[in-house]
């Protein structure tokens, strides 16, 4: 049967995975190593390990098979001939709201608390609705791209003339659904950014003027300094990360996206700078903060089993190093714009609060961006005015 030969090459990825790496890097050298599989089987067997680790600590003493079982009738909302092997009845209902879907393993399965899936909730933020993100990890996010302004309509002429789905949000936003092949579809990378629909919506928080200086402290591969070039071509814009080899990809994109005349730096913002940074003052900072990552889990469910619980006390810590090292470089009545990709509020309100007592900051603004009943991901960003 099918069913029982995709079982075994589940049970098999689990027992050579190590937790420590990510799946989808795992993944992709299993299936290297085993040419034998087609397509479909990969589709299928990816399908089954992400939805696996969908369930969190869900029944965590459950047979593997059986939790299979579960996170199959949660993740899927049509029926698949894995279910129908193994529980028909619920195969059946895979239609069904995720609610229902719940109550119905309830009946089955009494010591099911869908709190289980997110171990964690103790530091979950005020402001998450915790039903509801709760439900979230069974539903993988969408593929969002951000179009370059000028060049949205080349990109819906585009994707008119191709058999694909998309959901148009806005002008420059588009959704896809993940494993979207947008390299085939969208051949020209310079006119759009793959960026999640909540990590765009940070950019409002920006308001930058013509001929601001600006540092994207942490910039990694640019994606928030691309859409503040966006927002404002004339701007002055300082990159800078800990890692040389990131910095070269910033790089790339920067090149596709046309952008020329910023300066890059290799900074540890974890050390003091000033010999390097002694004669800068910005006129507004963007500090997306190293962070637990939570906040997109949706898309990585693996780090759910691989958190430990102190690295929430850890990131707390480096985020406000960082912060204090960056400060002083801000111009009096100037934003730091302070963003995570969390939803623990160690990481969030607690970490803003701490920064304004200790370095005379006010809040203008501050937002958890929800993207968990929308299929993105979840963010945090605080607008600081330094006083």
């Amino acid at each position: 049967m099918k069913a029982i030969h995709q079982l075994s090459t589940f049970q098999n990825i689990l027992s050579q995975y190590p937790q420590e790496e990510p799946l989808n890097r795992f993944l992709a050298v299993y299936y290297k190593q085993n040419k034998q599989m087609g397509s479909r089987d990969r589709k299928i067997a990816s399908r089954l390990v992400y939805n696996y680790f969908r369930l969190g600590n869900i029944l965590s003493d459950l047979p593997k098979e059986d939790r299979l079982t579960i996170a199959e009738f949660l993740c899927n909302s049509i029926p698949n001939s894995f279910l129908a092997h193994f529980n028909s009845e619920w195969n059946a209902k895979t239609e069904l709201p995720l609610k229902e879907k719940v109550e119905i393993i309830k009946t089955e399965y009494p010591g099911f608390n869908l709190a289980d899936v997110f171990p964690f909730h103790q530091h979950l933020s005020p402001e998450v609705d915790q039903e509801e993100f709760y439900l979230s990890s069974f539903i993988q996010p969408d593929l969002f791209i951000r179009i370059k302004k000028g060049e949205e309509k080349q990109i819906q002429k585009v994707l008119a003339s191709a058999d694909v789905n998309y959901t148009l949000i806005d002008q420059q936003t588009i959704a896809f659904l993940n494993g979207t092949k947008l390299e085939e579809i969208l051949p020209d990378k310079g006119n759009y950014e793959i960026q999640d629909l909540s990590s765009q919506k940070v950019g409002e928080y920006f308001m930058p003027d013509k001929w601001d200086k600006w540092w994207d402290c942490c910039a990694a591969s640019g994606g928030k300094s691309l859409m503040l070039h966006d927002q404002q071509p004339d701007i002055k814009l300082l990159v800078s990360d800990n890692r040389e080899s990131i910095l070269e990809n910033l790089q790339h994109r920067f090149a596709l996206a046309g952008i020329r005349g910023y300066q890059r730096k290799v900074l540890d913002l974890t050390q003091n700078n000033n010999q390097v940074l002694h004669d800068y003052a910005f006129d507004g900072i963007i500090l997306d903060a190293p962070c637990s990552g939570s906040g997109t889990w949706g898309r990585t469910p693996e780090m759910i089993a691989q958190f430990a619980e102190y690295k929430i006390k850890f990131y707390s810590e480096l985020q406000f190093k960082i912060a204090a090292n960056v400060i002083p470089y801000l111009k009096v009545g100037k934003p730091l714009i302070y963003i995570t990709c969390s939803v623990f509020k160690e990481e969030n309100e607690e970490k803003v609060a701490k920064l304004c007592k200790e370095f005379d900051l006010e809040i203008e603004s501050e937002k958890l961006i929800k993207g968990y009943h929308i299929k993105a991901d979840t963010l945090f960003v605080a607008r600081l005015i330094k006083k």
